[in-house]
């Protein structure tokens, strides 16, 4: 299977991706919150594991068992806070957990650069735990789950990517970053914010969960953080001298590549709707 999906081209691997992973991950959100949040927190820890195993390339040793425990743990509570089964007091078993990870590198004696690796564990945990728990508080708020709210976030950075993925393909002349990633255009961003804007426009007639206002500015807040947090991966993968994270999802690399623009866009996203629903 895998030989016939490498004898495919890229696009071909990302439609096939496509059909199989969209309906998937669109049952598991609207299912239950439950399906949803352990969607989210399997996707949260396989994303994790990638940038730890990503780190030992470049020599590293973060704690990645550990750090991707943490993680879980941090969707995990969001989940049963956010569904009032567990007091909101909770969130505080965060601090013990992550304290711990200095006292696991202090038994570790063989770690040169043990501040370094505390350093690396920690940073996995914020940047890619914490986003996927915020989603999960996002789709929980007010004490209502709202799957189309994810949903239509999900949509809006799908069509970003595949608005700019055709527009850069095809019409890509003006570098838009190319020390850090010599492939992406403003033709492809544009294309890009175009794509999202249609899916905006369809989300505010149609979904009634935000203001249509407010799915515009959701709309806009993904197609530039997103596209920022696509760069700040590349610059992550530069760094390491390496193309993809993986190779776990055809046509798109590994996990980190799949969801780097949702784990930027995630902050703004919730910061947004926080201060302005």
């Amino acid at each position: 299977m895998k030989q016939r999906l490498a004898s495919m081209s890229n696009l071909q691997q990302r439609v096939i991706a496509a059909i199989v992973g969209v309906p998937f991950i669109i049952f598991m959100i609207w299912y239950a919150d439950w399906t949803f949040a352990l969607l989210f927190c399997v996707i949260s820890a396989l994303t994790q594991r990638e940038f730890y195993r990503l780190l030992g390339l470049d020599g590293f040793e973060p704690l990645t068992a550990y750090g991707t425990l943490v993680g879980c743990m941090v969707c995990i509570l969001a989940y049963f806070i956010e569904t009032d089964q567990i007091g909101t007091g909770n969130y505080f078993l965060i601090c013990p957990a992550s304290s711990m990870i200095f006292l696991i590198k202090l038994y570790k004696k063989r770690d040169m650069k043990p501040f370094t690796n505390i350093g690396f564990t920690f940073l996995g945990i914020i940047y890619v735990a914490m986003p996927f728990a915020l989603l999960i508080i996002l789709a929980l708020r007010g004490g209502t789950f709202h799957p189309m709210i994810i949903t239509g976030c999900l949509l809006l950075l799908w069509a970003s990517d595949i608005g700019a993925y055709f527009a850069g393909t095809y019409f890509g002349k003006r570098k838009l970053f190319e020390r850090v990633s010599p492939k992406k255009s403003w033709e492809g961003a544009l294309g890009g914010a175009a794509a999202a804007g249609i899916i905006a426009l369809g989300l505010a007639l149609y979904a009634d969960e935000l203001r249509p206002w407010q799915w515009y500015c959701v709309g806009g807040i993904i197609v530039v953080t997103g596209t920022y947090g696509d760069l700040v991966e590349s610059l992550f993968k530069r760094s390491i001298a390496i193309k993809d994270s993986g190779s776990s999802i055809p046509g798109h690399g590994g996990f980190l590549d799949r969801f780097d623009g949702l784990l930027l866009a995630a902050p703004f996203i919730i910061t947004f709707l926080k201060l302005f629903a």
